[in-house]
């Protein structure tokens, strides 16, 4: 028998009062794969995660978690929205041991140390949350989540305040959750974060989805984009660069910006490599996912 997706939304339409927060939305994500959602400030990810943790219900629509309607699933889903819900005045280990009576801890229950020790804050295990940063509340956040042991994570802005070596640890975590089994949704601002941990993302705009698939979806569907290109011989290459059919030069200091198609860019490629010319640098000056956002939500404002 097939399992069942972590989350299956059909026409899911929310509002509050005049404001139509959600209005048809559609979203599948299944076990084991890390979705990511996308959208301007108003379009709707922050209405839709609460509704993936029941704590809104919709006006219109069938949403499933964990192959139950929604609001009875029995366990298996935690997270956060609009950061994590935590006590200032206890310390980290408090704060989790807490969680653990309010859900009845049991002996399969992962040890309270033990997930501290995941996101890596077992260190300040008795420190007072009031005095800790936000890139530490954050990773507590989700250590109070994996207490859980949930089949379904449902995270908001889980990045935001790490440094580069937290954020390389929280990927860690969300990677190997994700290799375990676990569906992962999370909405970020920051495209390289979406962009390393989510094979699929849904990009929403006034409330509808514009977009919803996997990330290499959107290099094909792209129109041009802008890359950054630096060679080894910066003469020669303005040379290929302005007999190759398809590519426009955008900016010349040296590091050229071409701006094409990615089968364009691959035969440029190809030229410089038969003239004996280095490729040192090619990479997109917004990135595919970014230029999508961008296209995407813009069109849809425009539209409105």
């Amino acid at each position: 028998m097939d399992t069942p997706l972590a989350v299956r939304a059909r026409g899911i339409t929310k509002c509050f009062g005049d404001v139509v927060a959600l209005d048809g939305i559609d979203l599948d994500v299944a076990p084991g794969r890390i979705h990511g959602l996308v959208g301007p400030n108003g379009a709707g990810k922050t209405t839709l995660l609460g509704l993936l943790l029941s704590l809104a219900v919709a006006d219109e629509g069938r949403l499933e978690i964990l192959g139950a309607p929604a609001g009875k699933t029995l366990g298996g889903v935690a997270g956060f929205v609009d950061g994590p819900g935590l006590y200032p005045a206890l310390t980290a280990r408090q704060n989790l041991a807490a969680l653990a009576a309010l859900h009845g801890r049991d002996r399969k229950t992962p040890k309270i140390d033990d997930v501290l020790g995941e996101v890596g804050l077992i260190d300040v295990a008795d420190d007072r949350v009031r005095g800790f940063s936000l890139g530490m509340r954050q990773r507590l956040g989700l250590a109070a989540a994996l207490l859980t042991e949930p089949r379904l994570l449902v995270l908001d802005e889980p990045a935001n305040g790490l440094d580069p070596a937290g954020k390389k640890h929280v990927h860690g975590v969300l990677d190997r959750l994700a290799a375990d089994g676990t569906a992962i949704v999370l909405s970020s601002h920051r495209m390289d974060d979406l962009e390393a941990l989510c094979a699929e993302v849904t990009i929403l705009a006034t409330g509808r989805v514009v977009f919803s698939g996997p990330q290499a979806k959107l290099s094909a569907e792209n129109d041009e984009l802008d890359y950054r290109l630096r060679t080894s011989d910066p003469g020669a290459a303005r040379r290929v660069v302005g007999d190759a059919p398809g590519i426009r030069l955008v900016a010349d200091t040296g590091t050229f910006v071409v701006r094409a198609r990615v089968p364009a860019l691959d035969d440029l490629v190809l030229r410089l490599a038969k003239d004996g010319i280095a490729v040192r640098e090619l990479a997109p000056v917004v990135s595919p996912l970014e230029a999508a956002f961008l296209t995407l939500t813009e069109s849809q404002e425009a539209g409105r």
